[in-house]
């Protein structure tokens, strides 16, 4: 029950950050009457190297923020093959505390093929059916009195007597604050993270209290919580819930140590799951010497730790098609380094 429970947990931590994400980027959509949408979709290479930027980062948070923007329409499907190619996930912080040099080249490698990735999926994929999928998710603009979100006499109305939409939104966003200050939801996460995670839930909680009831009911309450925080919740905590009974009674790392003639397809298939634990397994081979680092880049470049979670919840066909795609490249990639005998 204690590993459902963390499981329970970290599902709430991810949907909690996916929330805030989408509720940031609303707000500052209206706030800019869309300038800065116009300006990111304005160009396509630009996308990609931010996508890449925010991959790199160690952990999920950019992988998180790349797929709200997609499922925005306010990035190219390219630019998100771009940051799950570029992602290593949790373990990023692994591979950097075990062979720094090492990850910080493997690092550079996987952003410069999820760029190129990015590039050559918008020039030869048209995702028609996962664009239908999230045809409803464009960010709406409304009129010069809506867009006017904070009102200082407003403010202190709200403030001390909110409506039930508002106070529901604000219980939500302090009770994520109060996890990851307590380490609930946080856990052992570095510093950094913490205090990054309590930032973006602070300007929430502002965005929350200040923004006029028109945004907070119809954007905030209807569009997000009511119709994508669920299904978010549901569809992440069901995949680590099967992926955790799945490991229970399969030992991984031990098949792969005894078919190491077809170890580069194993950890290019194993990238599908939607879990950063996995990848650990060829964290730990390769730091051992037990394999290439041509098979430790291919596993990087096919998983994406928790990145691909909320896509999952959002498009299916979304999900698939990047995991293909990234898939692709990684056999590419890593059958052209085993032949160089890297």
């Amino acid at each position: 029950m204690e590993a459902i429970y963390q499981l329970f947990l970290k599902s709430v931590m991810i949907s909690g950050f996916v929330f805030i994400m989408m509720l940031v980027i609303e707000y500052i959509n209206v706030q800019s009457k869309g300038i800065w949408q116009k300006h990111l979709t304005a160009n396509k290479w630009k996308q990609y190297l931010i996508a890449g930027l925010l991959g790199a980062v160690p952990g999920c948070l950019g992988a998180f923020t790349v797929v709200t923007l997609f499922t925005h329409r306010l990035v190219s499907f390219g630019a998100l093959v771009t940051t799950m190619i570029a992602t290593s996930g949790d373990e990023a912080f692994i591979m950097f505390a075990m062979f720094p040099k090492k990850a910080i080249f493997l690092t550079l490698i996987i952003f410069v093929v999820g760029v190129l990735a990015g590039y050559l999926t918008d020039k030869f994929y048209k995702p028609k059916g996962i664009l239908k999928d999230i045809a409803d998710h464009n960010l709406p603009l409304h009129d010069e009195q809506d867009c006017k979100c904070f009102e200082k006499d407003k403010f202190w109305l709200n403030l001390f007597h909110p409506s039930l939409y508002r106070l529901s939104v604000a219980v939500i966003i302090i009770s994520l604050i109060l996890g990851v200050l307590t380490g609930v939801l946080s856990g052992e996460a570095d510093l950094w993270i913490k205090i990054t995670l309590v930032l973006s839930f602070s300007f929430a909680l502002f965005v929350a209290v200040s923004v006029p009831e028109h945004f907070l009911k119809e954007h905030i309450w209807n569009h997000i919580v009511k119709k994508h925080l669920p299904r978010i919740f549901l569809w992440i905590f069901g995949i680590l819930l099967v992926i955790h009974f799945l490991m229970m009674y399969i030992d991984v790392e031990s098949w792969i140590s005894n078919n190491m003639y077809v170890v580069l397809l194993i950890a290019i298939i194993i990238g599908i799951i939607p879990e950063s634990g996995p990848h650990l397994i060829f964290v730990t081979l390769f730091a051992s010497g037990a394999i290439p680092f041509s098979i430790l880049l291919a596993s990087s470049i096919s998983q994406d730790g928790h990145g691909m979670l909320p896509m999952l919840a959002e498009s299916k066909k979304g999900f698939v098609a990047v995991k293909l795609i990234n898939m692709i490249f990684a056999f590419i990639v890593g059958t052209t380094g085993l032949l160089l005998n890297y």
